[in-house]
């Protein structure tokens, strides 16, 4: 395959790290290994280059910008990115998001191919967030169709797309995935598991609630507009000697908790695949989790299934879990071979040939 010029667009890159982030890092190194030409373009956050060469084979350059701090991740306006875009002259590019007007306009009208991979889903969030996703998204629809094709992060996002009238032919499912698998311990701690970022849309106020009903440690690790009422939950409760919050924790600390809890629990109202359950079921650790969007199909076997929005329900889960060392022995087993039903290795190939077909038309 011929070598082609390619730039990932986003309004955040490292060292601001989430999901659309590590899945960029990742197909980045890989399409540099495989002898592509690969610039990421992303704003400027405080204290970072303005070009960087990375040791994994790829550019970072990043274009002048403003940030205001009313969300996590905050809003950002940038300057000069079509310029930019224009200057590198890419032969393709896939962009990441739609929260970001300048990026968004800009992007959009990029005179080559262009490439939309969909996140999340539809209209995602809660309450007002929820409303107000819902008409960015539609008013969003008519920048998405400028796009020569969409790569969605589950069937589950695909699906969604395809029932709002966006063309199946025109939609491609590429899995996020893990690129490496922990070794794998016997310690286990008296503990059970969540960690992601808190916002409105993981349900963690229904994870707090169904805690009153479980003698037992429950560890949280994440911050985001939620952390504070959250606190505030579990000392209303009285909860502080059953529930932790340890805000965000180090790779290396989260690498132990993952390795060492009894099992995860995700009671997300969202959620368009949950990378998190992939790296949990890495572990081999069962994964109780919400029926929503992408996780059955992620975690698929491995899970203990209950209904989003659910606090009694969530609780009997994780009691009759906690109870039935049979039942996550099996579950474990099945995490396991479920994690290794996709590899980075099978997905960046469709990746590559996706934009080569492109190129091609």
């Amino acid at each position: 395959m011929e070598s082609m010029r390619i730039v990932e667009a986003n309004p955040f890159f490292y060292p601001f790290r989430g999901g659309i982030e590590h899945r960029m890092h990742i197909t980045s190194k890989l399409l540099a290994k495989r002898g592509h030409e690969v610039t990421i373009l992303t704003s400027r956050l405080p204290g970072t280059q303005e070009v960087e060469e990375t040791d994994d084979g790829y550019t970072i350059v990043r274009v002048p910008s403003r940030y205001i701090n009313i969300y996590n991740p905050p809003y950002v306006i940038s300057r000069k990115v079509l310029d930019t875009l224009e200057d590198i002259d890419p032969d393709i590019v896939n962009y990441n998001y739609r929260w970001a007007p300048s990026f968004d306009s800009d992007v959009s009208h990029y005179h080559g191919k262009k490439v939309f991979t969909y996140h999340n889903m539809w209209g995602e969030g809660v309450g007002l967030t929820g409303r107000i996703s819902e008409i960015n998204d539609n008013r969003y629809r008519k920048r998405l169709m400028r796009y020569d094709h969409i790569i969605a992060v589950s069937d589950c996002v695909r699906d969604d797309l395809i029932r709002r009238d966006v063309p199946a032919d025109m939609i491609t499912t590429i899995s996020n995935c893990l690129e490496t698998f922990p070794e794998l311990s016997d310690e286990e701690g008296e503990f059970i598991l969540n960690l992601g970022r808190m916002v409105g849309t993981k349900g963690l106020d229904y994870l707090v609630e169904a805690m009153r009903d479980v003698d037992y440690k429950l560890i949280m690790c994440g911050k985001g507009p939620e952390s504070k009422k959250i606190a505030t939950m579990i000392r209303k409760y009285g909860l502080e000697d059953r529930i932790e919050m340890r805000g965000w924790v180090s790779e290396e600390e989260k690498e132990r908790l993952m390795g060492t809890c009894k099992f995860f629990v995700m009671p997300s109202i969202y959620e368009s695949y949950g990378i998190a359950a992939s790296e949990a079921l890495s572990y081999g650790k069962p994964i109780i989790c919400t029926d929503v969007d992408g996780l059955p199909g992620n975690v698929k076997d491995a899970g203990y299934y209950v209904k989003p929005k659910d606090s009694k329900g969530l609780a009997h889960a994780i009691n009759d879990l906690l109870s039935n060392e049979g039942k996550r022995k099996e579950l474990s087993e099945n995490a396991l071979k479920v994690v290794h039903e996709f590899t980075w290795d099978d997905q960046i190939s469709k990746i590559e040939n996706l934009y080569s077909s492109i190129l091609d038309r």
